[in-house]
């Protein structure tokens, strides 16, 4: 079933904040008095008299009350906007979102009719537009889950537990350049980049050390890795095998997104459609063997890093995960079955109500297709649940402290959007991983929104304000056109091979740099407000000598294990994936005996092929 149509789609809505005012044939005075005639003719009566109006609103605002409305608005604009404009001229002459959207000076509940049942909802409930948890965060508090990772499996353990110590209530593992591509740190490739963007992982053994004293079940943990995904979480199930934890009792997510790669953040391992194989087979093996864990983190974070829009963040993002869905529907899977474990990432970005609002539209949209595309039954199946990190490209090396409030902001608005998971960026990421200091700030910046802003005492304390349910359904019906045109194409993966989402991302990313240059767009620091002087921060630097151990222990490892046992678990590694066989049985095999992350990516690529991003201008 295609999904459904809404019936007041915000386009209509958008030219009519930009159209001429209706003409005033009433003063405003006199439009709000005949509103309030209407709401008083509707309460007169007995109790068993009152009506809302149908419309969906209260107070009088049916078809006379919200044409009464209209004509108030317009006089107003018209009378005491255009008196105080005069005095007052407007500070732009243009009004907009981060992203692009004309923002209308006032939105009013004609702008924004609201079909409450349908559209919001109550929190937990179909279509989950008000929070995917009925009590959200009067229950439990989205989990602060800081990125971490860098140097030796050592350094990010001792990392992990300075952060378990401070609060923080997950772990999230940042991996090194050589790692996120699936070579070992001994690889000519890895040359100068072992351990400085984040931790380097050849095999099981430093797998063990990264995760000594930590329980794997009862601490959470995330694992930012895409290509050689499969191969990683291999080593985190084998790891819990070797310590005699079930696998249906350790809990996590492996982002996993092939498809995000190819769009946006190009660290892939082999072309589009094997890697849709792959990660299919991780999430049919993780819905039999490893039930608490989300198999694909289905990313928007990298392709609004990238230069998208909200609404091509929202749409890209929302149209992997239907691929997903799709390939796994293809291998027979029940959709009820796998689908309570996708969960997503977004970006958190400058502009406020946007980013909350496209945390609600990402809810109610992936809710109806599901439901209606899919056939889900289950509520957990329909249920958007996601991890939000603030937008590390709106840190700037300029005035480093102003990024302590641009990611309080940011962080404020992922608590109101309703996220279950979030990450806040430190404050000199620009120049270097986070110090210590730096990152505790970050972490006490969740805290403090947590625990002394107020915030999360109510459910969705925004939802019902005009101007956030107008730019709800703006940015849906936006992503909805997106969706249409890859449906269009036969779906993501094609239209990634078309080059559509890179082209459209690059077009969005030239025109926001463009603002910029002209002064269009201000960021404090940069273009406005400029130091005629920097000061200098505590950076974090990696030593290099962190290769050379890094190198050593891996050598120690090779030497010690059972090169036989190595060969034969390679050996039905390559089989299955030339067989179609799940791959993931022979590639946790072949971790338990501590073959190393290069060997089982080179066997994977030497059966499945490379790939090389075509040129686009």
């Amino acid at each position: 079933m295609a999904y459904e149509e809404r019936t007041h789609p915000p386009e209509a809505e958008a030219d009519r904040a930009h159209r001429s005012p209706a003409p005033a044939d009433e003063s405003s005075a006199d439009a709000l008095r005949s509103t309030k005639a209407s709401t008083t003719a509707s309460t007169n009566g007995s109790a068993n008299d009152y009506t809302n109006g149908g419309g969906g609103e209260g107070l009088g605002l049916d078809e006379g009350g919200l044409a009464a409305l209209r004509r108030a608005v317009a006089a107003w604009r018209e009378g005491p906007v255009a008196e105080a404009s005069a005095r007052f001229p407007p500070r732009s002459e243009r009004f907009s979102t981060w992203s692009g959207v004309d923002v209308p000076d006032l939105v009013t509940p004609a702008d924004a009719p609201l079909d409450y049942t349908k559209e919001l909802g109550l929190p937990g409930e179909y279509p989950f537009t008000r929070g995917v948890q009925p009590t959200m965060y009067r229950g439990k508090l989205w989990t602060m889950r800081m990125f971490a990772g860098f140097g030796t499996p050592e350094q990010t353990n001792a990392r992990f537990k300075y952060l378990l110590a401070e609060g923080q209530t997950g772990l999230s593992t940042a991996f090194d350049f050589p790692t996120l591509m699936g070579y070992d740190s001994d690889s000519p490739r890895s040359l100068g980049e072992v351990g400085m963007c984040g931790v380097a992982v050849d095999t099981l053994r430093d797998m063990e050390v990264l995760f000594d004293g930590i329980p794997l079940d009862q601490v959470t943990t995330s694992m930012t890795i895409n290509g050689p995904a499969v191969v990683l979480l291999a080593f985190y199930i084998a790891l819990a095998d070797k310590r005699g934890i079930p696998r249906k009792r350790i809990g996590g997510t492996v982002q996993n997104d092939c498809l995000k790669e190819f769009i946006a953040q190009h660290a892939w391992l082999v072309p589009p459609r094997p890697a849709m194989r792959i990660v299919t087979d991780m999430i049919e093996f993780c819905a039999r063997e490893v039930p608490r864990w989300n198999s694909v983190s289905i990313s928007g974070y990298h392709i609004r890093e990238a230069g998208s829009t909200a609404a091509q963040e929202l749409a890209f993002t929302l149209a992997d995960g239907l691929a997903y869905v799709e390939s796994c529907i293809e291998r027979g899977l029940d959709v009820d079955s796998f689908a309570p474990r996708l969960s997503f990432f977004f970006d958190v970005h400058n502009d406020f109500f946007e980013e909350i609002a496209k945390l609600r539209a990402a809810r109610r949209m992936w809710a109806r297709f599901l439901k209606e595309r899919y056939g889900a039954k289950r509520a957990e199946s329909m249920k958007l649940r996601t991890h939000a990190q603030t937008a590390g490209v709106s840190l700037t090396a300029q005035q480093p402290y102003n990024n302590v409030v641009r990611v309080s902001l940011q962080a404020l608005a992922a608590v109101l959007g309703g996220t279950q998971s979030l990450h806040t960026n430190s404050l000199d990421e620009t120049y270097a991983l986070p110090t210590e200091e730096s990152v505790t700030i970050a972490l006490r910046t969740q805290q403090i929104i947590a625990h002394e802003s107020g915030v999360a005492n109510t459910i969705d304390p925004l939802g019902g304000s005009y101007y956030v349910e107008w730019l709800t359904d703006r940015l849906e019906q936006e992503a909805l056109a997106y969706i249409q045109r890859i449906d269009e194409m036969g779906g993501m993966v094609p239209a990634i091979e078309k080059g559509y989402p890179q082209r459209e991302i690059a077009a969005s990313a030239y025109r926001f740099q463009r603002e910029l240059e002209s002064d269009e767009r201000i960021m404090v620091g940069v273009n406005r407000y400029a130091a005629a002087g920097e000061k200098t921060i505590p950076l974090l630097r990696i030593d290099e000598e962190v290769q050379r151990v890094q190198c050593e222990n891996l050598a120690r490892v090779k030497a010690e294990r059972d090169q036989d046992r190595v060969r034969r678990a390679l050996a039905e590694v390559r089989n299955s994936a030339r067989g179609g066989d799940n791959l993931m049985p022979p590639i946790i095999a072949a971790a338990s005996v501590y073959a190393t992350e290069q060997e089982i990516c080179d066997v994977l690529r030497d059966v499945m092929g490379t790939y090389s991003d075509p040129a686009e201008f």
